[in-house]
């Protein structure tokens, strides 16, 4: 192999489903000692093209060539023996073998007496050194952490000697110190000449570990970039197809708010064991944000807040009156909750998007007032032509949705009801650039017609480009609160940190 020839060459790939066409042309390159992110919205071919290059799917037209070689993978298996492996965002794992097993699982070395038990724990110390992890090798897969369990899985990759890496999502599950042990395998893998496809929705990790960024949009390639030399920015509108200044101008707008009296107050709010010290008040028109790490009590005020879960020390007031909500009485006062989890605790997967969306509305009116199809399906049209939702067949399953689709159903769901304070625990996270773009600018919108968010991201900068003032939490207690002229994430990182 000469010293121009990539280790990895797509040329040319074109694959079509029917009424879709998926990858139009694609070009790809990944050199060696090389961490390549690549990047789009839902539906850009991302995904597409992985199975291709894994053998899930075979390409209708293009080359793949590694190490200057061509192939054509038929099955996942035989895109391992040429040395792609895939690491996916779900860890594919058995938790009730060890970890040694799942290393070595359906390709374990064997004498005449069956498995060699002493060659399986060689192999998988050699894997586990290779990504630093030091765990017991007989521990059972589900006793281990979410972040030790990818770190098994890509250990297991590497044992078949790959070349190509590919890891889908790998840091969806994962808090802050985890990230951080992850990148430093990879960071040690590429130095031993590996390279990396890097898929991710968070831009921060993105401009962290890579090298190179290869941006796909309705499947095509918009153009391959260095890190180090692309505004943030600009990835956003080459995602989008919006222009760069469109999106500044749209990140700038003002939170002034005048001549309202508040309509919630929370005093010295909190309950033991959850969250204590919560002071605020929110008027029409205005966000709120929560910033904090994770485990620093932001799920649970905004569960306070609902009604969920009950304080035990102070108090709030809505509309100048004390309130001790339940979750009912929360929905007929104006209050909803977006939770966290959109797929364990907010849709619910056998209904249809329509039945999906219109059920806050039916608690609200209560059972005996049933809402006639023709009325679910005049309300769901409405909020699926308004947020843009795809597909826009309101009969289909909302499993069947993107992320970022179920995201906007859930919240045409609480806008069919027109909440006065609407509570947004993790709005965009696991869905891609493009929807969080159009989820920021609904509130936004929605903020300028009157309405009052609690604003809750991971992403600091979302917290600080939507709120109108930012409440900082630390080890389950707010600790201040950041006005938004002062807001910048060097003044939250800074108290988040503080140490008192």
């Amino acid at each position: 192999m000469s010293e121009s020839t990539p280790l990895l060459h797509l040329q040319g790939i074109d694959k079509r489903f029917p009424g879709v066409h998926a990858l139009k042309g694609i070009d790809f390159e990944l050199e060696t000692e090389e961490i390549h992110a690549l990047l789009g919205e839902n539906g850009a071919g991302k995904s597409t093209l992985i199975k291709v290059l894994t053998g899930v799917h075979a390409a209708d037209g293009g080359s793949i060539c590694i190490e200057g070689r061509q192939i054509a993978p038929r099955n996942p298996n035989e895109a391992v023996t040429f040395g792609i492996s895939t690491v996916y965002q779900e860890v594919n794992l058995a938790p009730n073998l060890s970890v040694a097993e799942n290393i070595c699982l359906g390709r374990e070395p064997r004498n005449v007496f069956g498995i060699d038990w002493r060659a399986v724990g060689e192999r998988t110390k050699s894997a586990l050194n290779r990504v630093g992890l030091r765990v017991d090798p007989q521990r059972l897969v589900g006793d281990i952490s979410i972040a030790e369990q990818q770190l098994v899985a890509i250990a297991r990759a590497l044992d078949v000697e790959a070349k190509v890496l590919i890891l889908d999502e790998p840091t969806s599950s994962l808090d802050q110190d985890e990230v951080a042990q992850l990148f430093a395998t990879l960071r040690r893998l590429r130095e031993e000449g590996m390279g990396i496809i890097f898929v991710t929705h968070f831009l921060d990790q993105v401009y962290e570990i890579s090298d190179r960024i290869t941006v796909l949009r309705n499947g095509e390639r918009i153009g391959t970039f260095q890190t180090d030399e692309l505004p943030r920015i600009e990835l956003v509108s080459h995602m989008i197809g919006r222009s760069a200044e469109s999106l500044e101008h749209g990140a700038m707008a003002s939170h002034e708010v005048s001549g309202h009296e508040p309509f919630l107050t929370v005093t010295n709010f909190g309950k033991r064991g959850s969250v204590q010290d919560l002071n605020f008040e929110i008027r029409s028109g205005e966000v709120i944000g929560l910033a904090g790490l994770l485990g620093s009590g932001r799920t649970e005020t905004a569960r306070l807040l609902f009604g969920i879960d009950h304080g035990t020390e102070g108090g709030y007031q809505l509309d100048n009156r004390s309130a001790h909500l339940t979750p009912r009485s929360a929905i007929s006062r104006g209050v909803g909750l977006n939770v966290e989890d959109r797929k364990a605790e907010g849709i619910f997967p056998g209904l249809s998007i329509r039945e999906n969306m219109v059920v806050v509305a039916q608690v609200k009116r209560r059972w005996w007032q049933r809402i006639s199809t023709a009325e679910q399906k005049q309300v769901a049209d409405e909020y699926v032509s308004a947020l843009q939702l795809q597909p826009p067949n309101t009969d289909r399953n909302i499993e069947n949705l993107s992320g970022g689709n179920q995201q906007k159903a859930l919240l045409g769901r609480w806008l069919a009801v027109e909440p006065r304070l609407l509570l947004l625990d993790e709005p965009t996270r696991g869905i891609d650039i493009g929807a969080k773009f159009e989820i920021m600018a609904l509130v936004e919108r929605l903020r300028l017609e009157g309405k009052s968010f609690v604003f809750i991201s991971s992403e600091l900068s979302e917290v600080i480009r939507v709120s109108s003032r930012i409440v900082v939490l630390r080890d389950r207690r707010a600790v201040t609160t950041i006005s938004r002229a002062e807001a910048n994430e060097e003044a939250v990182v800074a108290a988040i940190a503080k140490h008192e």
